[in-house]
């Protein structure tokens, strides 16, 4: 839900939809928002006309920033969109002027990001925005469940599916109300679960998006907690068949034969050898060739490149992104802020065995109460409340703590010091109206994000972090700033001296640069893989970005954070890889955007493995491929230790004392697979090689 654009072969025909409404009563429909956390966050309203004419304004702020969009639609007798235009603001208060419009069997489209059209086909085909609200589903399921066969065919391409998995009824006020819960499949990497009624012609009544929004219609919303548990029971099914489908179990001893063993210590490959696996550890690694000793299964390397499971030291849990995890090679995230509620199913059933998922490090999220607070985590306004946030957290095992952009800074130094007594980590944003030199002296063990680190150079006692300053000032700013000159090197020694870890993000803040139209750089060389949707949703930036002066500038400004992530790297800074993007994908990019910096390829390797183990403070168990630590191995077909990008030719994964292939997990999620090798395994016929 991100950008969109304007249409100007009909502009007459819009600006008459836009003139009015007709003189026939008007349906009104208003849902309520919440986020993750049942905060109220905005509202959507929806005005039907009887002419047609659907109206709808859509408001969700959380975390200081949000959409906010005003759209208008007309169906056709088929209920797919004849006209349709969405105006506004996406997240991070880029424009959105979306339009469609189609007359017979033609249609065409045009937003900031893109524009096509198709010549042939478009009757009966639903036009699926770039940019919208939660009206655009209700006219989806309706023309879903209109369809005989149950396949509506989408523009610009694909075709969405919908199941019943479960129903309910409610009652409040007197009024009773029959639901069923819809799990749409088509678009994106996993189903999408939706409330909708049913009539004849259903509509949406709730959509409840586990770790960001909630959105029930009004009056009904007591019963969110219900709606939301019994959705996640139906999920569950889904991902239960998912795991027992794409990851086999490693009985007896496994031997990985002829393998180049990546050495994460000494971030260069090693002599092939045999790696030995029973019962999800690492029990031997012998040079190829050595005497063969009992095993049950064996799988032949043929002289590829074995790395350590991969960290990706920023996350943010949902239950649908282990497979995309896995698939990249990335067996630990460290979770640095989700919906605890949702944090706590993911570790229930990942423990269970029923959830694809990697190994995950939980971080507790502490955020102050304002108007612009995070919804995630926890919210505190006094010190007893954040000791009694911190005490939920270590007794749930969490090894380290990360404060938000609202932390009072009254309670900051105490804070820190309790955490740390309970033996936890702490890191975080840096709070607002101080700077990251401040809380490397409070005592932060590290900084998310680089925009947090070079807001450094750029905030005054009175600049609220709170807000998307946070992202405009280093954009605007950052060209002119000189990362060689005396404050940034003075701030470097500081790191240096407190050994303080940072976790970049550079692929994360990549939208700052990037116009409406481009390819996100990140993806651009895997985007044919992905979901048709998801390669729209990669055309655009999110910024304001009005002309080619304000482009160069902002592109400028993310080339001088990118350098200075190098320059705390050559000066000893400690770094950890961390995305805050799309799982897996991401710290593909990631690693190579460190490349770019001056790194070598094996040095970023050890960034993921062998950093990412020692910051989680999972280095007795993870981060090298040695003997007695768990068996988290990723065989590259290629050598990411020349050629970075081969990273992304992940041939087989084994964790947590499974195998699992990724050209089968990619195929699952919709994903074209990046290798066509396989390894040969022998002695194991319950999952031939694939």
């Amino acid at each position: 839900m991100t950008h969109s654009c304007r249409l100007a072969t009909v502009t007459a025909l819009l600006c008459s939809l836009l003139t009015g409404v007709g003189a026939a009563a008007a349906q009104r429909t208003r849902y309520l928002l919440f986020t993750a956390e049942h905060q109220p966050a905005g509202e959507q309203l929806v005005e039907r006309g009887g002419d047609g004419l659907v109206n709808v304004r859509y408001v969700f702020k959380d975390n200081g920033r949000g959409p906010e969009l005003r759209e208008q639609f007309r169906l056709a007798a088929d209920g797919t969109f004849s006209q349709f235009h969405v105006t506004g603001s996406a997240e991070m208060g880029g424009p959105v002027d979306e339009s469609f419009v189609r007359n017979g069997d033609q249609a065409s489209w045009r937003s900031p990001a893109e524009h096509g059209s198709a010549t042939a086909g478009a009757a009966g085909s639903f036009y699926v925005p770039r940019d919208n609200s939660w009206e655009v589903v209700t006219a989806s399921i309706a023309a879903v469940a209109s369809r005989p066969d149950g396949r509506l065919p989408l523009l610009p391409s694909g075709t969405l599916s919908q199941t019943k998995v479960d129903e309910v009824e409610l009652t409040s006020a007197g009024q009773t109300q029959r639901l069923q819960l819809l799990a749409q499949t088509g678009l994106g990497f996993s189903p999408s679960f939706y409330w909708a009624t049913m009539e004849a012609r259903p509509r949406l009544f709730a959509a409840l998006v586990p770790g960001w929004q909630l959105a029930i219609e009004e009056g009904w919303e007591a019963d969110l907690e219900m709606l939301e548990q019994r959705q996640r029971s139906a999920a569950a099914v889904f991902l239960k068949q998912l795991a027992a489908t794409l990851a086999k179990p490693l009985p007896g001893v496994t031997v990985v034969r002829n393998a180049r063993v990546f050495d994460s210590k000494a971030a260069r490959l090693g002599q092939a050898a045999d790696v030995y696996v029973f019962r999800g550890n690492i029990t031997a690694v012998l040079p190829a060739g050595t005497a063969a000793q009992a095993a049950d299964t064996q799988i032949d390397a043929a002289g590829r490149v074995l790395l350590p499971g991969l960290f990706d030291m920023h996350g943010h849990s949902s239950r649908w992104d282990g497979g995309l995890h896995l698939a990249a090679g990335v067996t630990t995230v460290r979770d640095m802020g989700s919906n605890n509620v949702e944090l706590q199913q993911v570790l229930n059933e990942i423990d269970a065995g029923t959830l694809l998922w990697p190994r995950v490090v939980p971080c507790g999220f502490l955020e102050g109460d304002s108007p612009f607070s995070s919804s995630l985590g926890i919210k505190i306004k006094t010190l007893v409340q954040a000791k009694a946030a911190i005490d939920w957290y270590a007794a749930r095992g969490y090894p380290q703590l990360k404060i938000y952009n609202s932390f009072p800074r009254e309670h900051l130094r105490e804070t820190v010091a309790y955490a740390k007594a309970r033996g936890m980590r702490v890191s975080g944003h840096v709070p607002a109206f101080l700077r990251a030199q401040d809380v490397v002296e409070l005592g932060f063990d590290e900084i998310q994000h680089i925009n947090q680190v070079m807001l450094n150079f750029l905030v005054t006692p009175t600049t609220d972090t709170r807000t998307l300053e946070r992202f405009v000032l280093p954009a605007q700013r950052l060209a002119s700033f000189d990362t060689n000159a005396r404050p940034a090197r003075e701030f470097i020694a500081l790191l240096t001296k407190h050994h303080t870890v940072i976790d970049p993000t550079l692929v994360g803040f990549e939208f700052m640069k990037q116009r409406d139209g481009e390819k996100a750089e990140r993806f651009a060389a895997i985007l044919e893989h992905l979901p048709p949707n998801v390669q729209r949703w990669y055309l655009g930036g999110g910024m304001k970005i009005s002309d080619d002066a304000t482009a160069a500038r902002y592109k400028a400004s993310y080339a001088k954070m990118a350098q200075f992530v190098g320059q705390m790297y050559k000066a000893g800074v400690p770094l950890v890889a961390g995305t805050d993007d799309l799982a897996g994908f991401g710290l593909h990019s990631e690693l190579a955007s460190y490349v770019k910096t001056g790194m070598t390829a094996s040095q970023a390797l050890q960034i993921a493995t062998l950093n990412g183990a020692r910051y989680s403070g999972t280095l007795h168990d993870r981060g090298s491929i040695t003997p007695g630590k768990f068996a988290d191995l990723v065989l590259i077909d290629g050598d990411p230790t020349r050629d970075i990008a081969d990273l992304r030719k992940v041939a087989m994964v084994i964790t947590q004392g499974k195998l699992l292939w990724p050209t089968q997990i990619h195929q699952a999620l919709g994903v074209a697979p990046f290798v066509q090798w396989a390894p040969a395994v022998t002695g194991l016929a319950a999952n031939p090689t694939p």
